[in-house]
């Protein structure tokens, strides 16, 4: 079964992208990318860690309105 792993800022941001999100774009504190007429913020580490990408990825899945594996999310 494959495992969550820490992500990389661009590769999440690449990832997000082949999910149809847009952006990102410059907020006044944090950058975001919308998808549709959601929108979620992207923190400005440069690696997230397991907790904090699970966290983000729980509101992806609320967002498009499915869930994400971890085997789909390491594959994208």
């Amino acid at each position: 079964m494959p495992q969550w792993v820490p992500c990389k800022r661009r590769d999440f941001i690449n990832r997000l992208r082949t999910l149809d999100f847009e952006g990102p774009y410059s907020g006044t504190r944090h950058q975001f990318m919308i998808y549709k007429n959601h929108r979620i913020a992207i923190p400005s580490n440069k690696e997230f860690s397991i907790p904090q990408l699970k966290m983000m990825i729980d509101e992806i899945e609320n967002i498009i309105k499915r869930t994400i594996s971890a085997e789909e999310w390491n594959s994208l």
